[in-house]
């Protein structure tokens, strides 16, 4: 479950933190490795995404009923990947031991016991109580004859020397009869997004600096999703960037970054009730500031939205920002591909990233010549009107020219000297990759981690 989205190759939705296992595990993500993913919706229900595409939208009662239609979809795509892999890691979903639902589970001991697989439980520390969470875990799986397939323990997100928790570790042991394998350190950075909410990294709204050049504030809504949009822009070494809804933040800010939503109707009334669709009318005067629109935020830009489908809700129409002239209507299919391209504008700055919407927007498009890869078709796309531009492309800040591109505009308005290159976000993505990798391995028994998958 995470409102975090990453589109494959094949045109498929799968969770992003799916996707940065694909990439750590050196494969390209597909739709298998993630055959069911849900995306909450609030009052809505459940968005559930079968093998990359809308399945329903459902109740909690009613995604129970689901379940065994679902199974097959877990059981195809364990077959698929067995057939291609030596060594399959499945990554459970919440707790293993949620005995109100653990009849229902498809995410955890259910695969376990399917394939007899061994399983190794990570235990949180930094939520307190880790070794009591351990123990109980096991005990209540004990009920249902889980227990057995436990081979082992991991202790996560621990501070401080490790030392004081060994006579813990080995009563925890002792009462188990199963062991330890590693204590993992407590990483303030992992260089990685979080699967689910803003990161602490992201989230701290008084991080003014006044040793930043370019101040980027992404507007902090209700719904917000995939908000590692603006991972690349924190590691930009003149940019401050925070996530509020603070006025007095907006007003310092360079640039006001409107991201995708979940619920783009929702977070644009929850902007109107906080009057800061005035707020971002009189900023869009300032010839020094840009605001920009990701996805949702690009819709709510538009002069109407309109919602024949109540794919939204109940509005079936509302006045946008009004900051640019577009119009989008919002239907049930959803559109989902990675493209490629360029800026109009500039052609030299190519971009890529993906598409993750069920509005289409109506106007000139005039910002972006992509190519949707799975079906080839040619597009323009975004709009950019003097200071104020939106695009529904998905990383797009993961591109280093365009991102330059934009820090830049702001560094000559203050009569600052352009920086051509600063870093690499693929580079610095996989030296993220590499360093975790390296404090896993520092910190876990490896070899007997390999004993127990056998290999």
């Amino acid at each position: 479950m995470s409102l975090q989205s990453y589109i494959t190759e094949e045109g498929a939705e799968i969770g992003i933190a799916q996707s940065i296992q694909a990439f750590a595990a050196g494969i390209t993500p597909t739709l298998h490795i993630n055959p069911i993913l849900l995306k909450p919706e609030g009052e809505q229900g459940i968005q559930v995404i079968v093998h990359g595409r809308l399945y329903k939208t459902l109740s909690s009662e009613e995604l129970i009923k689901e379940k065994p239609k679902l199974w097959e979809a877990v059981d195809y795509s364990i077959k698929h990947l067995s057939q291609r892999f030596d060594l399959i890691i499945i990554e459970g979903s919440g707790s293993p031991a949620e005995i109100n639902l653990i009849d229902h589970d498809i995410a955890n001991m259910k695969v376990a016991k399917h394939l007899n697989a061994p399983v190794i439980l990570v235990g949180d520390i930094d939520k307190g109580g880790v070794f009591a969470s351990i123990y109980g875990t096991v005990k209540l799986l004990a009920d249902y004859e889980y227990d057995c397939y436990i081979k082992g323990f991991i202790i996560n997100k621990f501070r401080g020397k490790v030392d004081v928790l060994y006579s813990g570790i080995k009563k925890l042991e002792n009462l188990l009869n199963k062991p330890c394998l590693g204590v993992i350190p407590y990483l303030t950075e992992p260089g990685i997004a979080d699967e689910d909410g803003v990161s602490a990294f992201l989230k701290n709204e008084n991080s003014f600096s006044v040793n930043k050049d370019v101040r980027i504030v992404v507007l902090r809504l209700r719904h917000i999703s995939n908000f590692s949009d603006f991972y690349p822009l924190k590691f930009e070494p003149d940019v401050e960037l925070i996530f509020s809804l603070r006025y007095e933040d907006i007003l310092t800010a360079d640039i006001i970054i409107i991201p995708g939503t979940k619920k783009t109707v929702d977070d644009l009334i929850l902007l109107k009730e906080l009057k800061l669709d005035k707020l971002l009318k009189e900023m869009a005067k300032r010839g020094n500031v840009e605001i920009v629109g990701i996805c949702g935020g690009f819709q709510m830009l538009g002069e109407r939205l309109f919602d024949p489908y109540n794919v939204e809700g109940n509005h079936k129409e509302i006045e946008g920002l009004s900051l640019l002239p577009i119009e989008t209507v919002f239907y049930p299919e959803k559109i989902t591909s990675q493209v490629e391209g360029f800026l109009i504008s500039n052609p030299s700055i190519k971009v890529s990233g993906y598409e993750i919407h069920k509005g289409i927007t109506f106007g000139e498009m005039n910002l972006f010549k992509i190519k949707r890869k799975h079906t080839e078709e040619w597009l323009t796309e975004g709009l950019i009107n003097g200071n104020v531009w939106g695009t529904y492309l998905h990383g797009v800040f993961e591109n280093d020219s365009l991102r330059r591109w934009l820090i830049n505009k702001h560094r000559i308005k203050k009569s600052l000297t352009p920086i051509d290159f600063t870093f690499s976000w693929n580079n610095l993505f996989d030296s993220h990759i590499k360093k975790l990798s390296e404090i896993i391995e520092a910190n876990i028994d490896i070899e007997r981690l390999w004993q127990i998958a056998g290999l």
